[in-house]
């Protein structure tokens, strides 16, 4: 071989290791369309909303560090957004799909959103953002797996499936939401769904281990979940390897999602999977079918039955669920590798939830403020500096006396502090917080008013981190949360009628320091509307 040959081979070589070295991540591309249709999930027609003709939506089963590229076509007649329940969209707030962040798609107009679930794995769920149209449908299950060299600390289902779970409205969603712009609240619901329907069925293999991926995509409902006969070992929640404990019932609060494996180890025939309200005094239920595939012998008898009002008993269940401290989670190194009860909070944060009469019309607040959108996304006002949108002083992080007010409230927070947030309910109602952008640590809950002293009894070892963390009636619940994502990011009630009327508002996590190494830069294809219409990007 002659010198010059040997010079090229060589440079072919090191440009292939390189090209190796900085292989991106694998892309994945998807179009969906957004539609009304009609279905009858309750048994009469109704009008729903359709992504590429399906009842929820499509599953989306993704990899980790996966780029999803999905391009999303609006053919309603209105504005409308899908927010990704629990992706972090780290560094990348632009994606979340809210309306803080985000023109929402006018009609017959497209947008493509480009995100990552970035070092996530786990079961999790979007749906729409905007006007109400989650109580027409529109959501669906995302699943990110695992990459292949890293281990997940059970074996490997023989399947998975993706249940969806959540209360009903026959309602048309344009009709409640002027009911809720009346000022009124909103009637109780009218049945539970699985997936959408009120008969679905399961098949798997007698002796073999399946997998439950359970979300609750209702508007306000907690939801008791079990399958007749069979245990439930819980092996992850919203991103966290859990200590595989096993139960015969889960409470699923609303916006949370759950991972269970179910060994097929009963006789073969087929058995309930039942899904009915917690804390209300009518109880409702939903059912779908487990079908052994040699059963011969249909379900029968009446639906086994749940707890219904027990408050002590879900708390203490919830007080189970433990972190994973060995096994890997996204990435190699073991999830109690990052000692979180070790770290002293920069700032403690107490919100206060209240359900106000302001002018006369029913209105939710946190620390007495309850929340409006302004006409321009926060995140456009921040980036193009465009005054009057909102204010940083709109919101304290403390209770204060007084009447409620309506604002556009945001909170500043400093990138990467390590913050103490406490959640006080002091309704006779059950509550359910969620954070875009990140994931915390759910390190306590406790009844009556949260004092200094209740730390005492918080979890700083073995807590797990989750999205949405519930708050039971007359009690408070505890999150750490690392601020470890710069940008704009939606902390709001997962309870829907209280978040379309004021209980959320925004973090601003903020760094002087702007580069991309901390915030990636506007998209180029970012929709621009309100006092952000006549910007360039």
């Amino acid at each position: 071989m002659s010198q010059a040959a040997s010079i090229q081979l060589i440079f072919v070589l090191v440009v292939g290791i390189l090209s190796v070295l900085k292989a991106e991540d694998p892309y994945k591309y998807y179009t969906w369309t957004v539609t009304y249709g009609t279905a009858s999930p309750l048994g009469a027609p109704q009008q729903v909303i359709l992504i590429n003709g399906q009842f929820p939506g499509p599953r989306l089963d993704v990899v980790t560090n996966d780029n999803i590229i999905l391009n999303l076509f609006n053919k309603l007649d209105e504005p409308f957004l899908l927010t990704w329940n629990g992706i972090k969209q780290r560094k990348n707030s632009w994606q979340d799909g809210v309306l803080g962040t985000n023109c929402p798609i006018p009609p017959n107009s497209n947008f493509t959103y480009k995100f990552q679930p970035k070092d996530q794995i786990g079961g999790y769920t979007y749906f729409p953002s905007t006007a109400m149209h989650k109580a027409a449908g529109g959501f669906g299950a995302l699943n990110v797996y695992s990459r292949p060299r890293i281990p997940i600390p059970y074996p490997t289902p023989a399947a998975d499936f993706s249940l969806l779970i959540g209360d009903w409205h026959k309602g048309n969603h344009k009709g409640l939401r002027q009911y809720l712009d009346s000022g009124k609240s909103l009637t109780f619901p009218d049945g539970v769904l699985i997936n959408g329907q009120t008969q679905s069925s399961y098949s798997g293999d007698q002796g073999k281990t399946y997998m439950f991926r359970i979300s609750n995509v209702g508007l306000s409902a907690t939801l008791n979940f079990r399958i007749q006969g069979h245990m439930m070992k819980l092996v992850e929640v919203e991103g966290s390897h859990t200590v595989q404990n096993m139960y015969d019932s889960l409470d699923v609060h609303v916006g949370q999602s759950v991972t269970v494996l179910v060994t097929l180890d009963q006789q073969p025939k087929d058995y309930y999977i039942v899904a009915s309200t917690r804390f209300t005094s009518r109880v409702l239920t939903g059912t779908a079918v487990l079908h052994y595939s040699n059963s011969r012998t249909p379900v029968s008898g009446p639906v086994p039955g749940g707890p219904t009002y027990q408050i002590h008993w879900s708390m203490q269940q919830a007080r189970t669920y433990r972190w994973n401290l060995t096994a890997n989670a996204a990435r190699p190194n073991p999830q109690g590798s990052f000692h979180y009860g070790t770290i002293k909070p920069a700032k403690t944060i107490v919100l206060t939830n209240s359900a106000p009469l302001i002018n006369g019309k029913q209105r939710y607040a946190v620390n007495r403020v309850s929340y409006i959108n302004a006409d321009t996304p926060l995140k456009l006002a921040d980036y193009f500096n465009i005054p009057g949108v909102f204010s940083t002083n709109s919101i304290q992080s403390v209770p204060s006396e007084g009447p409620a007010y309506i604002a556009t409230a945001v909170m500043p927070a400093s990138h990467h502090d390590f913050i103490e947030v406490v959640f006080q309910n002091n309704e006779q109602n059950m509550q359910s917080w969620h954070l875009d952008g990140y994931d915390f640590w759910a390190i306590g809950y406790g009844s009556g008013k949260w004092t200094e002293a209740s730390r005492k009894g918080y979890n700083l070892v073995d807590a797990l981190t989750r999205h949405t963390v519930q708050v039971y009636p007359n009690s408070w619940s505890a999150i750490y949360v690392s601020l470890d994502n710069q940008g704009m990011w939606n902390m709001r009630s997962a309870t829907w009628e209280r978040q379309y009327l004021g209980q959320q508002f925004y973090l601003r996590v903020y760094n002087s320091v702007q580069n991309l190494a901390n915030e990636y830069g506007i998209p180029s294809n970012a929709i621009l509307c309100g006092k952000a219409l006549a910007r360039h990007i």
